[in-house]
Parts: C-alpha cells; structure tokens; sequence
C-alpha cells in the first residue's frame, strides 16, 4: 500500500510519491514547502519536469526499480521550476507492493548544515549560560557581606562627608545582586496558561512609549491567531528584552514593528509542528555589527555602551524552555528578531 500522507505530513523531510510510470502522484507539506508547489500542482507531472533530468536521479530510479530495494545518492543538483538550483540528498524507495511506484525524500544539504550549526551554536551557549550562573550563585554570598560591611562602616564613620563613599559601595552591590538575579532568574521553569500574545504585544507598546516618548511603533497583527500557550509573565520579559533592544538601537526616535502571523510546518527542537506562531519585531537602526552576530545571544554581550548583555541571553533561554526559537536576520537600517512559539503539538522528526 501507498505510505499515508497524513502521517508522511508530520515529517521535516520532504517525501514525494510517484507512480510505476515515474510521475508524480502526491507529496508532503515539506515537499510543497520546499518546492514552492502545492501537491495538486505536481500530480500527474513527470519527475524531470519538477526536478530537473539529473542523470543521478535517473540511476537511482532504474537501481530501486530494478533490485526492488532504496538507493541513496547525495549532493544531487536539483534544477526547480521557479529556476533555482537545490542540492540535496535523495532517497528514492519502491512501494513493496510491485506496481505501486516509488518515494523519493529529499534532504536539502543547506538545510543540514543549518541545523548542525544550530545545535552547535545552541550548545555552546547553554554552556556559556551555565558557567556563568555558576559565578552567579558563588558571587551572590560575598556581596551580601560586602554591602552588610558597608553599612556598618557607614554608620560608624565620623565625618558625614565620607558616607558619599560608603554609598557607593552600596549602590554598586546592589546593581550587581540585580545582574545576578536577572542571570539566575532564567533558569525557573515556567509555569504555563492560555495566554493572547496580542495582549503582550500591547503591553510591550505601552512600556516602550512611556519610556521612549519620540518612539514609532508599527503594529501588524493576525487577528486569527489562537491562543498560545505559556507562562504569560516570562514570555512578556522575553519579549520586551527584544523589543527594548529595537528601541534602543534606533536611539529611541527611530522605528520598531511588531508584526504577527502563523507558520505552518516548522520544525522546532527536532520537532515538527503543523502551526506555530511567528512572532517579527523589527527595527530601522544601524545593524548588528558582524563581529556580534555569532556571539548576539552569549550572556554579558552586547553592542550598546553601558549594556549588560543580560536581555537576549535571558529571552533565548525563555523561548527555549517554550519550545521555541529565536532567529535573526540584520542589515544596516532593518534588524528583524523572528520568535517561534508552538501552537499546536508536534511529533519528533
């Protein structure tokens, strides 16, 4: 029997099913996604016509028609019909029933490194977050004491006109126990309920105007959504970290959008959604510069003068305890962060 699209739907890889004659009958959501063409467009069309006539292509047909076993070829130019070229990996298999025709799954090779170099750059900085949250809880205890000392020293000082520098021991350790917080603060599990992210939205536009006044903020937003899952408090923090990040790099007189809409088909921690809520916030300041871009979501980094690099460390770890994922794509005058949030449950890929 034909594999059942249904279940071939919940798969990252994109699967398409021929015939015995080699053209096409079906195809996944990935392979639409993939291809640019809804399944109803590639029905009835010959391999060729889709894929282009690749000679290795053609080998793998007649060696799984042949020996009625799958045949894997990679790095296979695929010549599409919008005129792009994709290389990929193919495995083409026959239907076991004779007759039935073939599957071909496509593995697009940009897509692979992609996912490997995000897994390793997401590991390397869950160590980078867990070192530092080990200094956080070893430094937490001395400041304690170092602020204690300070106030006792204060009190007992002779001259008034010293206690300007008892204060500022003061003021420095509490500024330093509110960084430590902030790290440690991240790593609390969320508790989660059915939340309207336009709610949050609104919120974080009301905050960013009271405390940028000469701020521009676009909104566009898909009313459609449904709720979202989550732990309200901790995603508006991730949020606002971001959009008060957009603001600032404008100087605070520029352009931040925040912008709603629904993905379909996304794969999420190795896990495949049929919908999931994008969230876009953009802004039109200078650009991330491209020594940071590796480094944007390490703890203590930032760009900004007198930034603690706390705010994106902090929404990654949120987005990421709700499944999700932070992307960003930056240019000179357009900085766009792109939140993914699961909205319905997903299957593992």
């Amino acid at each position: 029997m034909p594999p059942d699209l249904t279940a071939l739907d919940w798969l990252s890889t994109a699967v398409v099913l021929a015939g015995p004659d080699r053209r096409l009958r079906t195809a996944n959501a990935a392979a639409e996604h993939l291809f640019g063409l809804a399944r109803e467009r590639l029905a009835g069309r010959p391999w060729e016509e889709i894929f282009g006539a690749s000679p290795t292509l053609r080998t793998a047909l007649d060696e799984a028609e042949r020996n009625r076993w799958f045949y894997a070829c990679h790095g296979i130019g695929l010549h599409l019909p919008s005129g792009q070229t994709l290389a990929a990996d193919v495995t083409v298999s026959p239907i076991q029933d004779d007759g039935e025709g073939f599957t071909l799954e496509f593995r697009p090779i940009d897509q692979r490194l992609k996912t490997t170099q995000e897994e390793e750059r997401l590991r390397l900085q869950q160590a980078a977050r867990e070192l530092v949250r080990a200094l956080a809880h070893e430094i937490k205890n001395p400041l304690g004491g170092i602020r204690g000392a300070a106030q006792l020293l204060q009190m007992e000082l002779p001259d008034p006109a010293l206690a300007e520098y008892t204060e500022v021991i003061i003021l420095e350790t509490d500024r330093l126990q509110r960084l430590l917080a902030g790290l440690l603060a991240a790593h609390q599990a969320p508790h989660p309920a059915p939340v309207n992210v336009h709610e949050i939205l609104e919120h974080v536009r009301r905050l960013l105007l009271a405390e940028f006044p000469a701020l521009r903020v676009e909104r566009d937003y898909d009313a459609s959504l449904p709720e979202l899952t989550a732990d309200r408090e901790r995603l508006l923090q991730a949020i606002l970290n971001i959009a008060r990040n957009a603001a600032q790099a404008t100087g605070g007189k520029g352009k931040v959008e925040l912008r709603t809409r629904a993905a379909r088909q996304v794969t999420l921690a190795k896990r495949r959604y049929r919908l999931a809520l994008h969230v876009e916030i953009a802004d039109d300041g200078p650009g991330i510069p491209e020594a940071l871009r590796e480094r944007i979501f390490y703890p203590l980094v930032s760009g900004r003068e007198g930034g603690a690099g706390l705010g994106l460390a902090i929404a990654q770890d949120i987005v990421a305890q709700h499944h999700g994922v932070i992307e960003f794509d930056s240019r000179p005058g357009r900085t766009r962060f792109h939140l993914l949030l699961p909205l319905a449950s997903g299957s593992p890929t």
